[in-house]
């Protein structure tokens, strides 16, 4: 929730531009920031009662610039470029331009906001297609058939050699 409503903003400035009250007055009555006050009638000159409602609003990087560029174009203060451009927060407008200082343009680019992602989600697997034909010849795959059943020999002789060398080093250490 606000900590000062509509009402109340409409209220002081419309009593200050009546004439009751300067901003020293009328702030010290309602408890409120003599410079809060001022900007407040700053936004109401500016763009009426809409300039006292909240907002809530991400700005892109070319907005920020064009922002900036006006600031030090019209060698304005931060809060003017507020009122101006209707940001209700002006400390922004400071940190934007330090950002552009360190960083350039790129500097104000938003950015994504919380904890990354630490899981990503799996990538579906393709299913073989079945109907596919084979390329092969017959040739190759008779090939290949053959030099796969010698492969599988040969792995079949050399286990069985190690076996018996396995059983002959026992035999030794029992006598």
């Amino acid at each position: 929730m606000a900590k000062h409503s509509e009402q109340l903003k409409l209220k002081l400035v419309r009593q200050y531009f009546a004439g009751v009250a300067g901003t020293r007055v009328l702030a010290q009555q309602h408890a409120v920031g003599r410079s809060l006050l001022r900007r407040w009638i700053s936004a109401y000159e500016q763009h009426g009662r809409d300039g006292l409602r909240k907002k809530f609003i991400h700005y892109d990087a070319r907005f920020k610039m064009s922002v900036l560029r006006h600031m030090w174009k019209k060698e304005l203060s931060h809060q003017k470029v507020a009122a101006v451009f209707d940001i209700r927060s002006p400390g922004c407008i400071g940190k934007w331009e330090r950002q552009y200082h360190d960083g350039g343009m790129d500097a104000l680019a938003p950015r994504p906001r919380g904890r990354p992602k630490t899981m990503t989600r799996p990538t579906p697997e393709k299913p073989p297609e079945e109907n596919t034909p084979d390329e092969r010849t017959r040739e190759q795959l008779l090939k290949e058939n053959e030099y796969l059943r010698a492969e599988v020999a040969y792995l079949k002789k050399l286990d069985a050699l190690l076996q018996a060398k396995k059983q002959g080093v026992q035999k030794k250490k029992r006598k």
